[in-house]
C-alpha cells in the first residue's frame, strides 16, 4: 500500500518560507512521477510542481515558477517543496501526490495523472 505523508506546513508572514517534506512508502518511490498540488476552499486542487524521482527533470506552475523548489532525496524516500517568497494567495492545504499508473509516455508535468494522495498540510500566510 502506497504511503504519503506530508510535514511542514505552518503559518508564516508575506515574504517569509516554508519546507514541505513528503515521505514515500519505499516500494512506491522508485520511477515515480512525485508531485506537490495544493487546494482552497470553494476551489478546484490544483498542481504546483513534479518531479521524476529517477531524474532531474522538474515541473512548475506558472503561479509558482520562480519561488518555489521541488526536490528529492532519494536515500531517505522524501520529496521536498521549499516555498519562498510565500504570499497570502499561496494559502492553502497542500498535498503531496503519486503518479499511480506508470504511462508509457512519462509526464510528470501532467497534472491530470496524479491519483495518489497524502492527507496534507495546512499552509497559512498572512498580510
Amino acid at each position: 500500500q502506497v504511503r504519503l505523508v506530508e510535514t511542514g506546513g505552518g503559518s508564516v508572514q508575506a515574504g517569509g518560507s516554508l519546507t514541505l517534506a513528503c515521505a514515500i512508502s519505499e516500494s512506491a518511490y522508485r520511477r515515480a512521477c512525485m508531485g506537490w498540488f495544493r487546494q482552497t476552499p470553494g476551489k478546484e486542487r490544483e498542481g504546483v510542481a513534479g518531479l521524476y524521482t529517477d531524474g532531474e527533470s522538474t515541473h512548475y506552475s506558472a503561479a509558482v515558477k520562480g519561488r518555489f523548489t521541488i526536490s528529492k532525496i532519494n536515500a531517505n524516500n522524501t520529496i521536498y517543496l521549499q516555498m519562498n517568497d510565500l504570499q497570502p494567495e499561496d494559502s492553502a492545504i497542500y498535498y503531496c501526490a503519486k503518479q499511480g499508473i506508470t504511462y508509457r509516455f512519462r509526464n510528470c508535468g501532467d497534472w491530470t495523472r496524479f491519483n495518489v494522495w497524502g492527507q496534507g498540510t495546512q499552509v497559512a500566510v498572512s498580510s
